[in-house]
């Protein structure tokens, strides 16, 4: 490979007019819009996804992909290394200052990124370390500051590296919103530009109210997004689906992993082997909700997607209605439906999962969304009331969501969340959701139920008889732990113990194409990587 951090190349000159922002906001540097300028003008993305990401990989200008909902002439930041340096003069930078930077993936091709980085910005006069998070990663990224308005901030680093893989398009956004972000505090412009985006389901409005959103996050840089790139599935051959769809594996559509088969082994059992198990706990499922193989097959959820995750089909639901306005929402579960410990799972377990979510300070954006534009859900939040008015509920099976404003993406997300058993949680503290020991081994709804866990070693599952959608034929499901990038995934596929699972390591797929046992699927998704800048004023 290539030493990236070593090849720094002429771009085209871009020159901004002057922004009455430009200033810092507050005693952190990077609350200068100059600094964040500086910043983006100083990294070569063009030579990046070219050379290191080997043409893998298109350079971003805004969060949302190209496509009919990207806005026009946006600053493309191309690389300006004199550009950079005269804006950090500007902004008297100094030159002493050390930019913390940390990350979450695992494999080599994030630590080549990062040295890249680090001599990128370095060239232009700005020192930058870096290192990867470790246990609790959610909480250490997007903790936000009690005074989200002017912090100080809830995190402890000034760079982080990662990725939005949005449900909805409106989920690259939503999280900017007053109050939830970890690292911009907040502001009334975009605010009103997030109530824009998800005022309408017009698709002519939306677009209208999407472009204006990426142009101010463009001229603001509150951060700054690096490239876009594919998902890869990739799985064993001797994986049958039999029937079961491609598609977004970073969520939950319809794989139809009930009727998947394997060959037995030699004991006459199919057992199936992937990744993604457990290292400490089970990560809960209301952050990311799919993208751990355990969190899709022991959680259920009440309507399922196909593969491009459009809403389609019932069921934990046997029929759901949305009225025509898109403001009430009702759901009949099956009759009879049950938790893996054989405990009734009725509406009430529903209802109380809703609430929960919205007391946790890590859900994600588009679940967020959804539930507080419920009726009756700023006065739940706030303690006037013991319940969200907006949900009602009748008998065991009946209940209804009144939306007090539109939600466009209400379906979506009912097809990715999941509720979970009030009886195990509801005493859990909701700041300290992660560490309930329901997590050490929990107790879902799904195909598949927990026979046992090794924590950093392997978790084992098994069908769950009584699934409402019926017993899975692959005998065990055995994960072995690792997060998204698994640094281990071309060792453990060569040497037959991963039969499936998703990348988008560009060179895992290279080693995967070549191994005449492994098959790779291609995917087009939302996907974008992107350099997350704090900009609240450190402790």
């Amino acid at each position: 490979m290539k030493n990236i951090f070593l090849l720094f190349v002429s771009g085209l000159m871009f020159f901004t007019s002057t922004n009455l922002f430009a200033q810092a906001a507050n005693s952190n540097p990077l609350s200068d819009l100059r600094v964040r300028q500086a910043i983006a003008y100083a990294i070569d993305m063009d030579t990046i996804a070219e050379t290191l990401l080997e043409g893998m990989a298109i350079p971003a200008d805004s969060r949302i992909p190209n496509g009919p909902f990207k806005a026009p002439g946006l600053n493309q930041y191309k690389y300006n290394p004199d550009k950079a340096r005269a804006l950090l003069k500007e902004a008297n930078w100094d030159s002493s200052m050390v930019l913390d930077t940390v990350y979450y993936y695992g494999d080599q091709l994030t630590v080549d990124l990062m040295t890249a980085i680090q001599a990128y910005l370095a060239d232009v006069g700005m020192k930058m370390t870096f290192r990867k998070l470790e246990g609790d990663v959610g909480a250490q990224l997007n903790s936000v500051p009690k005074d989200p308005k002017n912090g100080p901030s809830a995190v402890i680093y000034n760079l982080g590296y990662g990725a939005k893989a949005a449900l909805a398009l409106q989920e690259y956004y939503n999280d900017f919103r007053c109050g939830r972000n970890p690292q911009v505090p907040c502001d009334d412009k975009i605010d009103e530009l997030i109530d824009g985006i998800n005022a309408t389901a017009d698709i002519e409005k939306q677009k209208v109210a999407f472009f204006a959103i990426e142009k101010y996050m463009n001229e603001m840089l509150w951060d700054y997004p690096l490239y876009y790139q594919q998902l890869f599935v990739y799985e064993n051959k001797r994986v049958n689906r039999n029937g079961g769809e491609y598609g977004n594996a970073q969520y939950s559509y319809n794989d139809n992993i009930v009727d998947w088969t394997v060959p037995p082994n030699k004991d006459g059992k199919m057992v199936l082997y992937s990744n993604t198990g457990p290292a400490e706990f089970f990560y809960h499922p209301w952050w990311d909700p799919g993208m751990l193989l355990t969190s899709d097959v022991i959680y259920d959820r009440l309507i399922t997607a196909d593969g491009a995750l459009t809403p389609k089909y019932p069921n934990m639901a046997k029929y759901f209605t949305l009225s025509e306005d898109g403001k009430t929402l009702q759901f009949e579960l099956h009759e009879g439906l049950t938790w893996h410990d054989g405990s009734p799972l009725t509406v009430e377990d529903i209802r109380w999962s809703v609430e929960f979510s919205v007391k946790t300070p890590v859900l994600g954006s588009v679940f967020r969304t959804t539930f507080e534009s419920l009726k009756g859900a700023k006065a739940y939040k706030d303690g006037s009331t013991n319940h969200i008015a907006g949900i009602k509920t009748k008998g065991d099976t009946s209940i209804t969501f009144e939306f007090g404003k539109l939600d466009p993406n209400a379906l979506m997300t009912f097809s990715q969340w999941v509720p979970l058993p009030k009886k195990h949680l509801q005493n859990a503290d909701p700041n300290k959701f992660q560490q309930h020991s329901y997590f050490q081994k929990p107790i879902g709804s799904g195909p598949y139920k927990v026979k046992e866990v090794q924590m950093n070693d392997y978790v084992v599952m098994v069908p769950f008889n009584d699934y409402h959608g019926g017993k899975g034929k692959i005998d065990e499901i055995v994960c072995y732990p690792s997060m998204d990038n698994d640094p281990d995934v071309v060792k453990n596929a060569r040497a037959g113990k991963l039969d499936v699972g998703f990348t988008k390591n560009v060179a895992d797929v290279k080693a995967l194409e070549k191994m005449s046992h492994m098959r790779v699927v291609p995917v087009d998704i939302p996907y974008t990587r992107i350099l997350w800048i704090n900009q609240y004023p450190m402790k």
